[in-house]
Formats: structure tokens, C-alpha cells, sequence
């Protein structure tokens, strides 16, 4: 099979013969409807980024607080996405979607009500066991009833659904956190959650590809499970333990060795969780691997993005997010341009130039430092937002399209999961490298902006705070030695970022490569077999 192709076997060229007719067999509705979900589902992600710096400061959390609140989220999500999209597939994904949009809507809501970081911590992860029934959904829904011919317009619209949401993310955060609070950034989710339910009550189609009663395969769920938590719990608490420590190593190797033996047994089932015969198809593997680093620089680059705008450069969150609206508008942009390139030339070549923007953009941060003006700051927003939106598209292409309709979910979580997999590494790797470049140039920085040897070596316990971008300076310093330390502990937040930044530039680039020499070419025309 080509990698942009479907399986005609799988999916045949009219509507899929168990979806009703009227308004529930309307494709467009359910579009509409999934869109809905996502939306809030997406808004969030990112609006959560642009409220860590306001909940640190409301709640006197640490850096490893914050982020907790966004990686117990993504590790709660990624253990449970294809286990989401497999219960759609075999129960109902209607069903599925509806039960995660009000469970991730209530959670949203005991978020704002908790009043405490450990709160915020566990409703988060609650949030995300929903988020994985709704989200691996919305694509299952959008294979079930689109005909091929129009499934990559489908998941264009999707993916600028997805893109859009996650860049408005910056502003309507801004707003709410500048003129109500961080706690409205959760109600928010209330009405477009209650809108969600009740808009899919009355449009989604009765859809599951159920191959029998064949015994549900619980094993495969709890190998799963544990393999991606046991993996991404030790990239989050690399920074704490040291990358070199034996829990951080331990912990790491756990998972992977879990998750070979969940591959292992896999082959070994008739009905298995996560079918390994879709690896089978390059294309979809690639896709996965390349999905992971998308957002792997998306929410990591947002993450010390936003520290930097309102911590470093002193913004308030309203001004962080208009300084953003560069990438918002590229993103709305590149989905359905994304879209409408896969379909012509197919994410051999969507994919690395997607990769190759956001390489670029990475690139050019180099050149950013603590007082740099925006005419050097909205050209890397705009680049990775176009790369992120065509990658966006191209992925869904090539992971979705490349499996059997009957797989649709499991496909959409396989997609979802590399997803969060990739946002999580990004978060916890990035923000690390930060924070470790931080220790190591702090002493040194502070002396040479004209603070006192002694007292830059008094100022190493404020580690945490200047990496997150925060000038540990008081009321009462005097006004030389304030201004010696702002210089000096901004110094060495951009010698971390600097870091960071070349660290995703050279995983971009490796993206590139991979997706434009490891892809296969075109070589039938849509809708035939190879």
C-alpha cells in the first residue's frame, strides 16, 4: 500500500455501509461535533502553559510543580490513548467520545475548584484518563462515516481544528488570567463541554467495528499502561534525580523493557490491543515517530516560550499572548494547507518541509537573548507554527489513513498517544536542559554583569526560580546590585533556552531526514492497491 492511500478493502468509496442515513449518517455533522470536543480538549493544552506562571505564583509551586501540572496530565492520557480508541472501536466510539467530553469536563472544573497545587496535580491526571477516551475518538468517528476521497479533507478540517484551539490557547488565557483568574481558564471548558453533549446526543452515528465477543485483552491495557508511565515518569524526574542517576536509569529502562514485552505478547493474540501488524506499513511507523517530535517541540518550545515572555521580558499574559499570534494565525493556516499538499504529494514531502520550518525557526532563536525586540521574535512563531500545522496533517495522513477502517481508533490512539509521548519528552527534556545550563553558567553570568564573587555564589539556591526565568531580586537590594542580578540571572535563562534550542533544531532536522528518505513514494494512484 502507498503512504498515502487507504485500504479500498477496508474502506469503500461510498459511506461506510453501517453508519444511518439522516442526520446521524451526515458526515458534515460529525465533523462538526468532534470538532467541539477537541476544540476544548486542545484550548486547554495550551492555555494551561500560559497559566503556569500565574498558578506558581498563586499557589507557591516550584518548577517541578509546574511541571507536573501539565506531565501528570500527558501521562495520564498517553497510558490510556489506544486503550481509548480500542473501547470505541469494539463498544461504540459515539459512546466513548460522549463519556470522556463530560468526565474531562468535570475534572476541568474540580481544577478550579481544588485551591491547591497537589488539587491541581490530580485532577489534571484525571483530566487526561478522559481526554484518552475522547480524543483517539474524534478520528475513529471521522474514518467511520467519510468516504476515502473525502477523509483528507476531513482531517485537514480536524487538524485545523486541533491547530486553531491550541493557538488560541495564549490569548483567551491571557485574558482570563489578566482579568478574572487562572482558575477561569478551567470553568471555560464548562459551556463548550455541555455544548459538546448535547450537540453529539442528537448527530453522532452508532459506530464500533466489534470483530465478535472475543475476550477483551486486559493484559495488553496493564503492560501498556505501565511501560508508558514507567518510560515518561523517568524523563520527568531526570532533572530531579540527574540524568545519570539510577532511579531516573532504572526507571527508563523499565518501561522500555515493559513495552517490548507488551509488543511480544501483542503478536501472540488473535484480538490483540494494539495490532502490530500496523507497523507493518513504514509509513504509519515513520508518521508515529515524526508525530511525537512535532509536539515534542510544540508544547516544549510553548512551555519556556511563555517563561521567557512574561518572566524574562516582564509581559503580562494578555501581551504574551498578542506577541504570539504570529504562530496562532500560521497554524489556522497550515492545517488545511497541510491537508490539501498531503493529498497531492503525500507526507513524503509535507512532512519534512513541516520539519525543516520548525528546524529553521529553532535556528534562529539562537539569536535571542534577554532584551531582543519582536522584530526577531515573530518570525520563529510564525515558522514553527506553519511546520507544526503541516506536520499536524500530514501525520493524520499517514498514520490514519494508512489503516484499516475496522483499526480506525486504535489508529486515531496510536496518533494521540505519540502525541503526548512526544509533548511530555518535550516539556520535561527541554525544561531540564534549561535548568541544568542554569546551574552551570549562574555564578559565572551574575559576576560578569558586575555582581560581587561572593554574592553571585550566595544566589546558587535560586536555581529554580531564574530557571524559570525569574530574577531573584527583593525590595530592598540596592539598585546596582538589582540591576547587576536581573542582567546576570537573564543571562543564564538564555544560555538554558539557547540550549534547548539546539537540541530541537537537531531532532527537526532528524524528522526531516527520516520522513523524506524513509516514506515511501507515491506510486499508485488514490484509491488503488500497490
Amino acid at each position: 500500500m502507498s503512504s498515502t492511500t487507504v485500504d479500498p478493502s477496508a474502506l469503500p468509496e461510498s459511506s461506510p455501509p453501517d453508519v444511518p442515513r439522516g442526520r446521524r449518517g451526515n458526515p458534515w455533522l460529525t465533523l462538526i461535533a468532534v470538532a467541539v470536543g477537541l476544540f476544548m480538549v486542545n484550548l486547554d493544552s495550551s492555555v494551561v502553559a500560559i497559566a503556569n506562571p500565574e498558578i506558581g505564583r498563586d499557589l507557591g509551586a516550584s518548577t517541578a510543580d509546574l511541571q507536573w501540572v501539565t506531565n501528570a496530565y500527558l501521562i495520564a492520557m498517553a497510558a490510556l490513548l489506544i486503550l481509548g480508541g480500542k473501547l470505541g472501536d469494539r463498544f461504540g466510539r459515539h459512546a466513548v467520545y460522549m463519556a470522556g467530553t463530560l468526565g474531562f469536563t468535570l475534572a476541568s472544573v474540580a481544577i478550579a475548584l481544588s485551591g491547591s497545587v497537589e488539587g491541581v496535580i490530580a485532577f489534571r491526571a484525571v483530566q487526561g484518563l478522559f481526554a484518552a477516551l475522547l480524543i483517539p475518538n474524534t478520528l475513529g468517528l471521522l474514518r467511520a462515516v467519510f468516504p476515502p476521497r473525502k477523509f483528507g479533507m476531513a482531517v485537514g478540517l480536524w487538524a485545523m481544528v486541533a491547530s486553531c484551539s491550541t493557538a488560541l490557547g495564549p490569548i483567551v488565557g491571557g485574558l482570563l488570567i489578566e482579568y478574572v483568574n487562572w482558575e477561569s481558564v478551567f470553568y471555560i471548558n464548562a459551556p463548550i463541554g455541555v455544548a459538546a453533549l448535547v450537540f453529539s446526543l442528537f448527530v453522532l452515528p452508532k459506530s464500533k467495528d466489534s470483530t465478535g465477543h472475543h475476550r477483551f485483552d486486559v493484559p495488553g491495557v496493564v503492560l501498556l499502561a505501565v511501560g508508558l508511565v514507567a518510560l515518561i515518569f523517568g524523563v520527568v524526574k531526570g532533572e530531579t534525580w540527574g540524568w545519570a542517576s539510577g532511579g531516573t536509569l532504572g526507571s527508563i529502562a523499565a518501561g522500555l523493557v515493559v513495552l517490548a514485552g507488551f509488543c511480544w505478547y501483542e503478536t501472540r493474540l488473535a484480538h490483540p490491543l494494539l495490532p502490530m501488524r500496523l507497523f507493518r506499513n513504514r509509513s504509519l511507523t515513520i508518521g508515529a515517530i515524526v508525530t511525537a517530535v512535532n509536539f515534542f517541540v510544540m508544547l516544549g518550545v510553548i512551555f519556556f516560550v511563555m517563561l521567557y515572555l512574561q518572566n524574562v521580558r516582564g509581559f503580562s499574559p494578555v501581551e504574551a499572548g498578542v506577541r504570539t499570534l504570529p504562530f496562532s494565525l500560521a497554524t489556522v493556516v497550515a492545517a488545511p494547507l497541510g491537508a490539501a499538499l498531503t493529498q497531492r504529494f503525500g507526507p513524503r514531502v509535507t512532512m519534512p518541509v513541516g520539519m525543516a520550518l520548525q528546524t529553521a525557526a529553532a535556528l534562529w532563536m539562537l539569536t535571542w537573548d534577554a532584551g531582543s525586540s519582536y522584530a526577531s521574535l515573530w518570525p520563529p512563531f510564525l515558522a514553527i507554527g506553519l511546520g507544526v500545522g503541516i506536520v499536524m496533517s500530514a501525520s493524520s495522513d499517514a498514520i490514519v489513513g494508512n489503516a484499516p477502517r475496522k483499526d480506525g481508533g486504535v489508529a486515531g490512539g496510536l496518533q494521540a498517544t505519540s502525541l503526548q509521548i512526544g509533548g511530555a519528552l518535550g516539556t520535561s527534556v527541554l525544561v531540564s536542559l534549561i535548568s541544568s545550563k542554569v546551574g552551570s553558567t549562574l555564578t559565572g553570568e551574575l559576576t560578569s554583569a558586575g555582581v560581587p564573587a561572593g554574592t553571585a555564589a550566595g544566589f546558587e539556591e535560586a536555581r529554580d526560580a531564574v530557571s524559570m526565568g525569574v530574577s531573584p531580586v527583593s525590595a530592598d537590594m540596592p539598585a546596582q546590585l538589582r540591576a547587576a542580578v536581573i542582567e546576570g540571572s537573564g543571562n543564564a535563562f538564555m544560555n538554558g533556552m539557547h540550549t534547548a534550542v539546539i537540541v530541537t533544531a537537531v531532532l527537526c532536522a532528524a524528522g526531516a531526514l527520516l520522513a523524506g528518505f524513509g516514506m515511501r513514494r507515491r506510486t499508485a494512484p488514490e484509491g488503488s492497491e500497490d
